[in-house]
C-alpha cells in the first residue's frame, strides 16, 4: 500500500508534489447527481490559499481549481472526478544549497530512510502543499453533506500559548486567525509578530465542529467513526494530537461526570464528543487537533548531511510561521471525508 488513497466508498487519492508541476486529486465513489463546478470547489481552496494571515507565507499561489473529469453539465456523474491544482509560484532556488542537509523537525530524513530518495524542493510530497488536494475532494464532500444538513467548522482555540476564552462561532470569519474570542484573536496576532520577527514559529490547537450528523454512522471494532475521525485528522502533516469530546479530560473525571445523562430531549452534555462505542449518537462531534510549530525557521540548528557529517541549518525561503489558520479548512476537509465515507456505507446497509 502506497498510503496516498483514503476512504472506502468515497475514495479520493492525492498526487503532486510542493514544486512540482501542480497537485491534484482523483475522486471516486462519489453519487451522481450532485451539482458541482470549479467555483464551488474554489471557495474552500480560497481559505486554505497563502497569504491569509501575518503567520502565512509570502508564496503567491492562486490555487484555481480545474476539474477534469466526472462532471457533465454542472452534474456529477458517478465517475472518476479529477480536480487538478497547477503550481504557479514554486522557487527551488532557497532549497537547493541545502539539498543534502537534513532539516529538523522535517520529513527529509525519515523519506530518505524509506525510500532512498527524496525531493527536496519544499519537501515535495511531504510538504503541507499536499493538503491543497485533500482540500478539494472536502469540498465535493461538503457538497454531498449539505443535502443531509451536515455542516463542519473549524475555529482556532490556541495559539502560540494564548487561549480563546468564548465559543462565538459567529466571530470566528471576522479575524485572521479564524478564533471564537476577538479579544484572543488580537493577542494571538501579536504574538505571531513577535515570533516572526524572532525567527521562529508557534503551534496551537484547532477544534472541530460538526453539526447535524445522525445517529448511526460508523462501524465496530476497528472502522468506529472516532478511529476514522482521529486518523483522518492525524494524517495531517502538522498534527502530533487528536481528542475527541472531553478527550484526555475525561481521565481525570469520575465516570459519575463523564458520562452522559440521557433524556427525552437528549443528552445532558457532551463529553463523549458526539461518538458512543464508535457510533455517532446524534449530537455534536468535537475534535481538537494539537498543531506543531512550523519546522521551518531561520534560527540555526545542529544537523547532519545525508553521508552523516554534522551541520548546523538555519531555514531560508518562504514559510509559514504558523499553520494555523491554513490548516483549519483542512481539518474540515478530512472531517468531510471520513463523515461522506461513512453516510454512504450507512446508506448501503439501511432499511429505510
Amino acid at each position: 500500500m502506497a498510503g496516498n488513497t483514503f476512504g472506502s466508498v468515497f475514495r479520493i487519492t492525492t498526487w503532486g508534489e510542493s514544486h512540482g508541476k501542480g497537485i491534484g486529486v482523483v475522486i471516486d465513489g462519489c453519487p451522481p447527481g450532485l451539482s458541482l463546478d470549479e467555483d464551488m470547489v474554489q471557495e474552500m481552496l480560497d481559505r486554505r490559499r497563502p497569504g491569509s494571515s501575518i503567520a502565512s507565507t509570502s508564496r503567491k499561489e492562486l490555487d484555481q481549481c480545474v476539474i477534469m473529469s466526472g462532471v457533465f453539465e454542472g452534474k456529477t456523474t458517478g465517475t472518476p472526478i479529477l480536480i487538478m491544482i497547477h503550481n504557479k509560484d514554486a522557487d527551488s532556488s532557497a532549497y537547493r544549497k541545502n539539498a543534502d542537509l537534513f532539516r529538523p523537525g522535517h520529513g527529509d530524513i525519515t523519506y530518505q530512510a524509506k525510500y532512498g530518495i527524496r525531493d527536496w524542493r519544499g519537501g515535495g510530497r511531504a510538504s503541507a502543499r499536499e493538503t491543497t488536494a485533500r482540500v478539494a475532494a472536502g469540498a465535493v464532500a461538503k457538497i454531498l453533506l449539505k443535502k443531509e444538513n451536515i455542516a463542519v467548522s473549524a475555529y482556532t482555540i490556541e495559539l502560540g500559548g494564548i487561549k480563546a476564552q468564548k465559543r462565538d462561532l459567529g466571530v470566528i470569519d471576522k479575524n485572521m486567525f479564524c478564533c471564537p474570542d476577538m479579544k484572543a484573536a488580537g493577542a494571538m496576532e501579536k504574538r505571531v509578530a513577535e515570533v516572526k520577527k524572532s525567527g521562529d514559529s508557534v503551534g496551537g490547537i484547532v477544534e472541530i465542529f460538526a453539526a447535524g450528523v445522525p445517529s448511526g454512522l460508523g462501524d465496530p471494532v476497528f472502522d468506529k467513526l472516532d478511529a476514522q475521525l482521529a486518523g483522518a485528522v492525524m494524517s495531517i502533516g502538522a498534527v502530533k494530537g487528536v481528542e475527541i469530546g472531553s478527550g484526555f479530560g475525561a481521565a481525570q473525571l469520575l465516570g459519575s461526570e463523564n458520562n452522559d445523562e440521557i433524556t427525552g430531549e437528549g443528552f445532558v452534555t457532551n463529553n463523549a464528543g458526539g461518538i458512543l462505542a464508535g457510533i455517532s449518537n446524534g449530537d455534536d462531534i468535537i475534535i481538537r487537533a494539537a498543531v506543531k510549530p512550523i519546522p521551518s525557521i531561520s534560527i540555526e540548528q545542529r544537523t547532519i548531511d545525508t553521508s552523516g557529517k554534522p551541520k548546523v541549518l538555519s531555514t531560508k525561503g518562504r514559510h509559514d510561521v504558523a499553520a494555523i489558520p491554513r490548516i483549519n479548512v483542512v481539518c474540515e476537509a478530512m472531517t468531510y471525508l471520513v463523515l461522506a465515507d461513512h453516510l454512504l456505507r450507512q446508506k448501503a446497509i439501511s432499511q429505510n
